[in-house]
């Protein structure tokens, strides 16, 4: 099990390449790449990533929001073919950086209409995804998000029923945000998370880094422990949920200090 930070904590402070470095220069263990736009989804973009890194290990990939992913579900063939290939592409920087994991947001469930998954037609896409980014040596990891598929209890599971070789990324964030106890999608996604993205909330409500706030920090450890976690804990949270950069370090270090006593 390892803690980083992933690059999104530094979104609009930094460029990804610079935020990369300056978690590498910091002696960060590990990270989560926030690819921000188009111009970054591709094996050039990624080998530049490489060449800053330092020893910090890249965990994993993580794309903007709905940029191309909610197309790869798409009706539209040309839509979705499009989508395949930016997904390509996007494996292509991963693979050169050396992530091992894609966390991916999915589809997207913007609009107020009744909406019905068809888990069969979903999950064989899914599968198509999980077969295509294979080659580069990346796993899925479906992303627990509260304006995505996966907003609520059971959406894993039943994918997961369709597809091979499917993992999953808890983040406590986006379980907060759909009204949800974390503790229900680290039941359901139980061994198979490979990253978990952590922030905490002050006694106000506001978000802040773990460590800042009122989670209790050992009850989501243990919870992790239970389930058999052995991947990546990332602090991910807003730019405006600090002052200094320096206190992303802090909150590692706070983590630290708390799973030695669990894992």
């Amino acid at each position: 099990m390892k803690i980083g930070i992933s690059t999104a904590s530094l979104f609009a402070r930094r460029k990804t390449e610079d935020a990369l470095e300056f978690l590498g220069k910091n002696n960060v263990q590990c990270a989560e790449v926030f690819l921000e736009s188009y111009c970054e989804y591709n094996k050039e973009f990624g080998e530049l990533l490489n060449s800053v890194k330092g020893n910090t290990g890249v965990h994993s990939v993580h794309t903007l929001t709905t940029q191309f992913e909610p197309q790869l579900y798409s009706i539209n063939e040309r839509a979705k073919a499009d989508s395949f290939e930016f997904l390509k592409k996007t494996m292509q920087a991963g693979q050169a950086v050396g992530a091992k994991y894609y966390t991916f947001h999915g589809g997207a469930r913007f609009k107020k209409t009744p909406f019905t998954i068809n888990y069969d037609r979903v999950g064989q896409i899914t599968q198509e995804i999980i077969d295509t980014i294979k080659p580069y040596g990346i796993s899925l990891a479906y992303e627990n998000v509260h304006w995505g598929y996966y907003n609520y209890i059971g959406f894993f599971n039943e994918i997961r029923k369709r597809t091979l070789g499917l993992k999953g990324t808890f983040d406590i964030k986006q379980a907060r945000q759909s009204g949800i106890d974390y503790a229900e999608y680290i039941e359901e996604m139980g061994k198979d998370i490979v990253t978990a993205h952590l922030s905490d909330v002050d006694e106000n409500g506001k978000m802040c880094l773990p460590g800042k706030g009122v989670t209790d920090f050992n009850d989501v450890l243990k919870r992790l422990k239970d389930v058999g976690f052995d991947g990546a804990i990332l602090i991910e949270a807003y730019t405006s949920d600090y002052d200094k950069e320096t206190e992303l370090f802090e909150s590692v270090e706070y983590l630290n200090n708390l799973s030695a006593n669990i894992f």
